[in-house]
């Protein structure tokens, strides 16, 4: 069973709720430096926040995710698959990272056509896809047909929100943003509906991400040091910021040097 599962086989199998399929699993991942043996499994439908001292750890694990860069080693799935191409992970994962890589001379409709045409979207089925996926990201009909530059970044990137989401991924991977959007409008975007969809965010900025997230990861050195629900926070008095999730993390290793 993989987080390939459509929704409904989701709802007529109450089980497979407890069981959590992975939608990633990373074995022994190393990078340069940057990602030393790093090993983590995040189960489907999980919205996880990545931050990572240093900071480009967690930039970097999201591109190797996107296949944008090869690992030293290691072994990835997503979606129970480990094959990077279009027909493998590739179909199921997208990527949108701080700068979207559109020109401005394009328009929104031209540059969703141009996504959904790389990943083999069937030409009858584009123009519907296309569609839904630019009224998700509020893109108003007077724009769809107009350079995005005349826009300016918001439309820019809200165009390459729905550029990745044309064809409904299992898996969005999402590094610094929509960050010329407001927070409010940022956090419904980015909130995908459906217990299929998967999220994980790299951020500098934590509290900006309250809200979106369930989860928690911080690596630090390449390793991850902490796993944990951001209610686990909140439990303990802590602000989801950078020195709040440093104290989760210290607080939770004094404890388990303890109990061994």
């Amino acid at each position: 069973m993989t987080s390939s599962t459509p929704d409904a086989l989701w709802g007529a199998a109450p089980a497979l709720r407890v069981l959590r399929p992975s939608a990633i699993t990373v074995s022994n991942l190393s990078r340069g430096g940057v990602l030393d043996r790093f090993s983590l499994r995040i189960p489907v439908g999980t919205r996880l926040l990545v931050v990572s001292e240093p900071a480009s750890g967690a930039s970097t694990l999201l591109r190797i995710l996107a296949g944008l860069s090869r690992p030293d080693g290691g072994r990835i799935e997503i979606a129970g698959l480990s094959d990077p191409s279009r027909s493998g992970w590739g179909g199921r994962a997208a990527y949108l990272g701080p700068e979207p890589g559109i020109h401005r001379w394009m328009t929104p409709r031209e540059a969703l056509t141009l996504a959904a045409g790389l990943l083999n979207v069937a030409a009858e089925d584009a123009a519907r896809r296309i569609d839904r996926a630019m009224a998700w990201a509020r893109i108003p009909a007077a724009a769809a047909d107009r350079p995005v530059g005349r826009g300016g970044s918001p439309l820019i990137q809200r165009t390459g929100l729905a550029a990745a989401l044309v064809t409904d991924p299992e898996v969005l991977l999402l590094d610094e943003p929509l960050r010329a959007i407001e927070t409010g409008e940022r956090t419904r975007l980015l909130s995908l509906p459906g217990q299929r969809h998967t999220i994980v965010v790299a951020s500098r900025y934590p509290a900006s991400e309250a809200g979106l997230v369930t989860h928690v990861a911080l690596l630090r050195d390449g390793r991850p040091v902490l796993l944990a629900p951001v209610a686990a926070l909140t439990d303990v008095g802590l602000p989801l910021s950078m020195r709040g999730i440093d104290a989760l993390a210290a607080e939770r290793s004094a404890r388990a040097a303890e109990a061994s």
